[in-house]
């Protein structure tokens, strides 16, 4: 049987088990969140029976970090919200970079849908396959429509894969190549990097927006480390191939993380996009940006690679996005720059700011009181001010935590330099941020650091000037 129905069957099998929590190393305790910020349902949700059409106050299309985490906001609406999502089940990917690394279990990334979605609302377990918010309806894979007063998009972001010629190929038959970017693949990591004897370690970033913008080399600098320990890094090249012309975005963690790349011999070659990967002749082959798509041949014999994203297709093909393809938001309130009874929030929007876990948060508490207030007739306010944060893992025990808003300035929570590699951002990453995520942001009761940026920092948190 092929890799995806048996493996993807065995693991929906193991999940869709009672789940167990798990006490993450060096805790006592798995209750590590405050009482008042832990809660849970007292029954799991239940997909409704099939209705050829329906209409709710709110309907949420997308069931993943942001749709989840605002459908536990709105669980008071009862029957009046829905949440279509097809999947049986939902994955906490910020660590995927640790399971990918041999760090985390695979299993501790994973619930089923049913105990993450609030059992109070209704779980259409379909797919959206048109968008009409002309006639504020959206029609379902089968053939069902649903309509709303209000619409919320949270659809994450599509993974293409198919875009690199040879790539799908390549996953399926050499283990030397992987991708933790996909449930599919992330298990395939680890053992690529057991399985290295020497040669050129190769990471990718792509052409294009993708999620996490910091993953493509946490895992470099987790291999790079491996390989240290191993005692097979002196006859390694371990190369980052990216698209990009800088590290990272942000000038302060990026000057940070070329100290790194320095100290560890890492070779970079900017403006290099991944075209395709011929596994049997062991080469991956580059398009160089810089000199007009010149291809560029890589020898490989470990290749992690950070396929192409898009927004999904089935917004591409609606009137709700801009001409890149997201949905197309106003930038501070989250509230549809056409209709005004449309909201959205995570990696499927055109919102400029990195497309992380961390986002999400801080988005979801602005769309719950926008949405809110727009439910009550009132305007939106401009609150969100580009929030994101991305845990640079450069070791199996340090970490460097950026955080930054729109104009890609820090915006730190901890009243320490963040830009220093450091054991305590490690810890946080590893084991506090995946409890505040299950505890918390799933519960509906988690809506980023705001609140602890300025109880840190005495009030005297820099803030960000919003538009009107």
């Amino acid at each position: 049987m092929a890799w995806n129905s048996f493996h993807i069957t065995k693991l929906a099998a193991y999940c869709l088990a009672r789940h167990q929590p798990t006490v993450p190393l060096g805790l006592r305790s798995p209750t590590i969140v405050p009482p008042a910020l832990a809660c849970s349902y007292s029954n799991e949700a239940v997909p409704r029976a099939r209705q050829a059409n329906s209409k709710y106050k709110v309907v949420i299309v997308g069931g993943g970090t942001g749709g989840c985490a605002v459908a536990a906001k709105l669980s008071s609406l009862g029957k009046f919200c829905a949440v279509v999502e097809p999947s049986d089940l939902h994955y906490y990917q910020p660590i995927w970079t640790l399971v990918g690394g041999g760090l985390k279990g695979f299993q501790s990334s994973v619930r089923p849908t049913r105990e993450v979605l609030p059992s109070s609302i209704d779980w259409i377990q379909d797919k959206a396959v048109k968008f009409e918010p002309d006639n504020n309806s959206l029609e379902l894979s089968s053939g069902d429509k649903v309509q709303y007063d209000y619409l919320v998009v949270a659809m994450g972001i599509q993974l293409d894969y198919e875009k690199v010629d040879g790539l799908l190929d390549a996953l399926e038959n050499d283990p030397a190549v992987a991708s933790n970017y996909s449930p599919r693949w992330v298990n395939k990591t680890f053992p690529a990097m057991q399985e290295f004897r020497g040669g050129n370690a190769i990471f990718t970033y792509p052409n294009t927006p993708i999620k996490c913008a910091g993953a493509p080399q946490k895992i470099m600098y987790l291999t790079e480390e491996f390989l240290r320990t191993t005692g097979v890094r002196e006859n390694s090249n371990v190369i980052f191939n990216t698209a990009m012309g800088v590290i990272f975005g942000v000038k302060k963690y990026a000057d940070a993380l070329q100290k790194v790349i320095q100290s560890r011999n890492i070779q970079v070659n900017y403006k290099h996009s991944l075209v395709s990967v011929d596994h049997k002749k062991k080469t991956a082959i580059f398009a160089n940006l810089d000199k007009d798509n010149e291809l560029v041949p890589f020898e490989y014999d470990f290749l992690h690679v950070t396929p192409p994203m898009s927004s999904p297709d089935v917004l591409k093909k609606s009137t709700l996005v801009n001409e890149g393809g997201w949905v197309d938001l106003n930038k501070h309130t989250l509230q549809h720059t056409k209709y005004s009874n449309v909201f959205g929030l995570g990696d499927c929007t055109s919102l400029p700011t990195s497309k992380t876990a961390a986002a999400a948060a801080a988005q979801c508490g602005i769309l719950h009181q926008n949405l809110t207030a727009v439910m009550k007739g009132k305007n939106a306010t401009p609150l969100y001010d580009g929030y994101a944060s991305c845990p640079l893992i450069t070791s199996r025990e340090k970490c460097i935590l950026a955080e930054f808003d729109y104009n890609l300035e820090p915006l730190e929570t901890l009243p320490i330099n963040q830009g220093v590699e450091r054991r305590l951002t490690y810890g946080m990453k590893a084991y506090i941020m995946p409890v505040i995520y299950w505890q918390a942001m799933m519960k509906g009761r988690w809506n980023g650091p705001a609140m602890f940026r300025k109880i840190l920092h005495l009030g005297m948190s820099r803030s960000t000037k919003l538009e009107a």
